[in-house]
């Protein structure tokens, strides 16, 4: 059976600061500020620790109450994280 990919953003990397609307992130290894729309800086917060896909998927539904939460929009939100280096999978 495979391994279940886990995903992080670890805090020590990255600096997340609301502006309205969007977020500004941060990237203390890169130096790169990203400005960044919901529901990425949530699921930032959410990924303090490594987990996978549908463990995020579950503590962001709880979290802020989702009702339909689509796991291919998540996988999308998550390969994007990680193109950006703002997110690691392992």
């Amino acid at each position: 059976m495979a391994k279940a990919t886990r995903y992080c953003a670890p805090p020590d990397t990255l600096v997340l600061r609301p502006l309205d609307e969007l977020s500004a992130v941060y990237h203390r290894a890169s130096g790169t500020t990203h400005v960044l729309a919901s529901p990425a800086p949530e699921i930032l917060s959410a990924l303090r620790e490594p987990m996978s896909a549908q463990a995020l998927m579950l503590v962001l539904a709880i979290r802020y109450d989702l009702a339909a939460a689509d796991p291919a929009a998540l996988a999308a939100r998550l390969e994007e994280l990680v193109a950006a280096g703002l997110v690691e999978a392992a």
